[in-house]
């Protein structure tokens, strides 16, 4: 499992098929009503594939990527694709403290190159230099350059393979998990499975199940259910077909980079702070540098899969209070969920850390990576020196 340097770079011809295809695309005629009320809207997605086929520019974006130390390593039957930059330790300070970065789905590491700096150097940004981490994001089992035909990974193997790779193949045995969407269920699992390992988890997403008792005489758990009865009603269709029908849907995607930017721009549009315009939140390049990803390494199926195994076996974050170690929790004005504390602390017996935050929404590090970085370095200060313990 002894890790190899990696540089990723797209062959030419890939490039020109891309641009093959998007200079081809047939679009469907617009749904009556308002924009985006029926889904991705025609207008944009026009506007965006010209952008996309004659003006985005990939190897900026590839180099970008590059300009961080990556590296793939072999953990059981996945090629585990991840960054690994070391964090700028201060003069007389302290070694900085490892910090495992997850993303989560439709993401993928292109999700951290505004953040990582502010971590791994915060005196850069004003920060305290003693608060540096040395971040380790890897690209989940299943997305991006993590992807290997023919293998599925739901979340117990995805949590399996992340662990290894922090304890077995870079030997840290103590360190830090921050993560969002599936990278909250992620470090979640880790809190369960190996929590010896942690110093603590820090989330932008919490990850509770979407059934059971509610409270009706507290107000936030009363406007929660609210949110959550809109949710599985009017937001919830990808996750059906996602974890009912993964292989049908995959076909489309896989072969037209129409139908995937379609799929994906609808959640970053939904699922951003804006006003309807997902370039309000995020701008076109940062949004194709992330699709482009899942179109060049083929992956989309495979991302698929979580939300099928998830659908057939019990939720995974238990509501008995079983996580032990220390949490720490970003909410975003414009996540998709905002479950009240009170029912956060059913599964979470150690919450030290709650943040109500002023602007962004389910990409945290894409919207506003000053604001995660800051909660992230807070929370876990006060850890840090339990490290060797």
């Amino acid at each position: 499992m002894t890790p190899t340097p990696f540089r990723l770079q797209i062959p030419a011809e890939s490039l020109h098929d891309l641009r093959r295809r998007l200079s081809q695309a047939r679009y469907p005629d617009t749904a009556p009503g308002e924009p985006w009320a029926c889904g991705t809207d025609v207008d944009y997605m026009q506007t965006l594939l010209a952008y996309w086929r004659d003006q985005f520019d990939w190897r900026a974006q590839e180099a970008r990527l590059n300009a961080l130390p990556q590296f793939k390593a072999e953990i059981g039957d996945a090629d585990v694709h991840f960054l690994h930059v070391p964090g700028k330790r201060p003069t007389g300070g302290p070694e900085p403290t490892p910090l495992l970065l997850l993303h989560g789905w439709p993401g993928s590491v292109f999700e951290f190159l505004d953040i990582i700096d502010r971590l791994t150097d915060p005196a850069r940004f004003g920060g305290n230099p003693h608060d540096a981490f040395t971040v380790v994001a890897p690209s989940l089992p299943g997305f991006g350059l993590s992807y290997r035909p023919g293998h599925r990974y739901g979340l117990e193997a995805m949590t399996d393979r992340v662990a290894r790779l922090m304890i077995e193949v870079l030997g840290y045995s103590r360190f830090a998990a921050q993560g969002g969407d599936w990278g909250s269920f992620v470090a979640s699992r880790l809190a369960i499975t190996h929590p010896q390992h942690l110093l603590g988890i820090h989330l932008n997403f919490m990850p509770l199940r979407r059934d059971g008792d509610f409270d009706q005489t507290d107000p936030d758990q009363a406007r929660y259910r609210e949110e959550l009865a809109l949710f599985l009603k009017e937001e919830a269709g990808y996750q059906w077909i996602q974890g009912t029908r993964p292989q049908t849907l995959a076909f489309g995607l896989n072969d037209s980079p129409l139908g995937l930017a379609a799929w994906l721009i609808e959640k970053f549009q939904r699922w951003t702070d804006n006003d309807g315009d997902p370039e309000q939140a995020l701008s076109r390049d940062v949004m194709l540098a992330n699709i482009s990803f899942y179109w060049f390494t083929g992956c989309i199926a495979s991302s698929f899969w979580p939300y099928y195994a998830r659908m057939r076996g019990p939720w995974p974050i238990a509501q008995d209070g079983g996580i032990q170690v220390p949490m720490g929790y970003a909410q975003f004005p414009r996540e998709i969920l905002r479950p009240p504390r009170s029912l956060a602390a059913r599964s979470y017996a150690d919450i030290r850390r709650w943040t109500v935050c002023e602007r962004g929404g389910h990409f945290a590090a894409l919207e506003q990576p000053a604001v995660l970085a800051h909660e992230i370095r807070e929370f876990f200060r006060p850890l840090r020196s339990t490290i060797a313990s």
